[in-house]
């Protein structure tokens, strides 16, 4: 699936050539597990080219306001860099979301094919069949795996780790851990499946729980902090137009917003360790909350005090 012109193929492949390979096999298993099944490379061609338009727009706009250019560059050149990539996160997220809510009636299906005499193997392929959705399409790539050498538990486990989910990782050794111990397979895979319905049951629950704590985090982070020390300098500003000038203005300003994208990093990796239990997690989260909290911050600096009149 290409998303960018032919025209600018040129491009693309000139960045598979000066890019490390390791970064664009990152970059592309990120894609494909967030069901974007476009090149890497395709991506950062056109996140290179918005950025450069945009930077020239941000640059012309951020001149005529009387506010320094450099800056409009930067924030048009990196916006849809941000924006693509925040948008893969959550793509990731929810698709992961999606084929572990699914694995419980997978497992079940499985469960009752294997009751009606049919391998596991077949079974998975006869599902993978039929459904529509992230669950089928992975169930597909592993039986393509499967067919062209791999064997059913390195298919299975890849699964597992492409994904990234402890949850599916956990589910599916111990459906491998009761295939090698022997018995009956259906009874063990239908138990795993209600044992995976219930982790996920408290998952939701936890999540729940926790969204108030989250919300608090999130509106500290890109609201609350933000306009206070927004405001705060308007006010020095304001003090200065008449005729009192704070000699430690340009200091507190950068202290301020560094204050900020400090405090936007720790309540992301707050938000982390709230919701999964995991500070890793949660600079996925800072990332996003920096850039927006001080973009907020810059605006109510830079405009406040020209909508006050001074």
């Amino acid at each position: 699936m290409a998303i960018i012109p032919s025209a600018l193929n040129p491009i693309s492949k000139s960045l598979d050539n000066i890019l490390p390979d390791r970064y664009l096999i990152v970059l592309q298993e990120n894609l494909v597990r967030a069901g974007m099944y476009v090149k890497a490379s395709d991506l950062i061609t056109l996140a290179l080219l918005v950025g450069i338009i945009l930077g020239i727009v941000g640059a012309v706009s951020f001149s005529l306001l009387g506010i320094n250019f450099i800056l409009g560059v930067l924030l048009g050149f990196f916006a849809p860099s941000i924006i693509i990539f925040a948008w893969l996160f959550f793509m990731m997220e929810r698709r992961v979301d999606s084929i572990e809510q699914n694995t419980p009636d997978f497992l079940r299906q499985i469960s009752s094919l294997l009751r009606s005499g049919i391998g596991i193997e077949t079974a998975m392929e006869d599902i993978s069949k039929h459904g529509k959705g992230p669950l089928t399409d992975e169930l597909k790539r592993a039986v393509i795996e499967i067919k062209i050498g791999s064997t059913f538990e390195d298919a299975l486990l890849s699964m597992g780790e492409r994904l990234k989910s402890k949850n599916l990782d956990r589910t599916f050794r111990m459906v491998l851990e009761g295939r090698k111990v022997g018995g009956s397979l259906a009874d063990v895979i239908e138990t795993v499946a209600e044992d995976l319905r219930a982790i996920l049951a408290l998952k939701r629950e936890r999540k729940a729980n926790v969204m108030m704590s989250v919300m608090f985090l999130v509106i500290s982070a890109i609201v609350a902090a933000p306009f206070a020390l927004g405001m705060i300098m308007t006010y020095s500003l304001f003090i200065g137009s008449l005729g009192k000038a704070n000699p430690l203005l340009g200091a507190s300003m950068t202290a301020a917003g560094g204050y900020i994208l400090i405090h936007s990093i720790i309540a992301g990796i707050l938000i982390g360790i709230v919701m999964y239990g995991s500070a890793r997690k949660g600079i996925k989260y800072a990332i996003l909350l920096a850039p927006v909290a001080f973009l907020i911050f810059y605006v109510i600096t830079s405009f406040g005090p020209r909508l006050l009149g001074f």
